[in-house]
C-alpha cells in the first residue's frame, strides 16, 4: 500500500487537500482509504469525507504517535473487505515529529507492507505570514509557534496551500519566508485544495519515496506539550429541529459558526479552526473559520431546507476549554431561539491535550 500522511496546522486545509487527492487516486482505479485522527471523538473530517463516498477509518483520543498501533489497525479494518492501493492519512493538526514517531516506525517494522511517500505538511497561510515574519502579535504563543514551524521543518514537501485566497506577492513572500528559515534545499510546492491548482505537481512529488536519509528532528517534549496544551479542544453533538417552517441547513451552519466567532472574539481567544458540521439524512454541509481576522466560509454547501439536522461542533482554541464549551452551548441556543429551532444535546467532549508519549521514536 502507498502511505501518503498530509500533515499542517489546524485549519491549513488538509481534509479539503485529501479529498481532493482521494477522488484523483479514485478516478485513476485505485482502492483508497482514508484515515482521519483527532484528539477526541466525533470529528467533522471524517463525516465530511464519508459523505464524498470515501472509506474512512478514524482514529480518536490522541496523535497517531500515541496511537500507533490503532492507525495500523484502522488500517487492517479498511483492507478487510478490499485491499487499498493507497492510504491518505490526515494526522492531528497540532501534532509534529511525526518522521521519527509514524513513517520511521513504519519503514522499520512494517516495511514489507507499505511504499512511503515523502511527508507533505501545508503550511497555513493566515497563521503562516504573521509567524514566519516573527511578529509580535500572532494569536498564539512561542510554544505554539515551535509546534507550526516544527511541522514545516520536518517536511519533506512543504507545501503553501490556499494560494486562492493570495496575490502573487503574497506566494513569493512566504517561498522566501520559508527558504530563509529552512533552506534553500527544502521543497516548496504552491497549491489550493479548493481549486485543484499545483495538484499536478503534488501529486507527481508524492510517488517519489520519503527522504529517508534526513536527520531526525530535533525537538523539545516539553516546548510541544506546552504548546499543544495551550489549545482548548471542543467535540460537541446536537440534534436540533424547526419548530414550525423548515430551515435552511447552510444558513444555521454558518450563523452558529459566526456567533461563535463574535463571543470568542470578545474574549480576545484565537481560533485555530471552528467547524460545525451539518447532516440532513440527505446531505451534508461545513462551513467553518481558520483565524479570527477571516470570514467564514460555507466550505461544503448542502443546499438543503430540512425540519431537522444533526450538527457536529469542532473547536480549537487559545482558550480555556471550559469557557469554549460555555460559548459554543450559549450560541447554539441563541442561534436556535432566533431560527425558531429547539435542539438536544448530544456528547460534549473538552479539555487540553495531554503530553504527547509516542509508542515508538526512531531516530536516524
Amino acid at each position: 500500500m502507498r502511505f501518503i500522511m498530509i500533515g499542517g496546522f489546524l485549519g491549513a486545509g488538509k481534509t479539503t487537500a485529501i479529498a481532493r487527492l482521494a477522488k484523483h487516486y479514485v478516478d485513476a482505479g485505485c482502492q483508497v482509504g482514508v484515515v482521519t485522527n483527532d484528539q477526541a471523538y466525533d470529528l467533522v473530517d471524517t463525516h465530511a469525507l464519508r459523505a464524498q463516498g470515501f472509506r474512512v477509518g478514524e482514529v480518536p483520543g490522541a496523535c497517531f504517535c500515541c496511537k500507533f498501533d490503532d492507525l495500523l489497525a484502522t488500517v487492517d479494518r479498511l483492507a478487510s473487505d478490499s485491499q487499498p492501493d493507497v492510504i491518505l492519512t490526515e494526522p492531528v493538526g497540532s501534532c509534529t515529529d511525526l518522521m521519527a514517531t509514524v513513517i520511521e516506525p513504519l519503514r522499520h517494522l512494517h516495511g514489507n507492507r507499505f511504499e512511503l511517500a515523502p511527508l507533505a505538511v501545508l503550511l497555513k497561510p493566515e497563521h503562516g505570514r504573521r509567524i514566519l515574519a516573527c511578529e509580535q502579535r500572532t494569536g498564539f504563543s512561542p510554544q505554539a509557534e515551535y509546534i507550526f514551524l516544527k511541522q514545516l521543518e520536518e517536511a519533506d514537501l512543504a507545501v503553501i496551500n490556499k494560494i486562492d485566497t493570495l496575490d502573487h506577492a503574497a506566494q513569493e513572500e512566504l517561498a522566501a519566508q520559508l527558504r530563509s528559515r529552512f533552506g534553500d534545499d527544502k521543497e516548496i510546492l504552491l497549491t489550493s485544495g479548493k481549486t485543484g491548482a499545483g495538484f499536478e505537481r503534488l501529486i507527481a512529488c508524492l510517488e517519489t519515496g520519503s527522504r529517508a536519509e534526513r536527520p531526525t528532528l530535533e525537538i523539545d517534549y516539553d516546548i510541544y506539550a506546552a504548546g499543544e496544551a495551550e489549545l482548548g479542544w471542543l467535540n460537541l453533538s446536537a440534534h436540533v429541529q424547526a419548530n414550525q417552517a423548515a430551515f435552511a441547513l447552510d444558513g444555521l451552519l454558518v450563523s452558529l459558526v459566526s456567533a461563535i466567532a463574535q463571543a470568542l472574539q470578545a474574549t480576545e481567544a484565537e481560533t485555530a479552526h471552528l467547524k460545525v458540521l451539518g447532516n440532513s439524512g440527505i446531505d451534508t454541509g461545513v462551513a467553518n473559520l481558520v483565524a479570527s481576522d477571516q470570514e467564514v466560509e460555507l466550505s461544503r454547501a448542502s443546499g438543503q431546507t430540512v425540519p431537522q439536522a444533526d450538527l457536529v461542533v469542532n473547536a480549537r482554541v487559545a482558550t480555556d476549554p471550559e469557557q469554549l464549551a460555555e460559548i459554543a452551548l450559549r450560541s447554539l441556543g441563541q442561534v436556535c431561539r432566533e431560527q425558531g429551532l429547539s435542539f438536544n444535546l448530544g456528547s460534549v467532549q473538552h479539555f487540553r491535550p495531554g503530553r504527547p508519549v509516542p509508542t515508538h521514536r526512531m531516530v536516524r
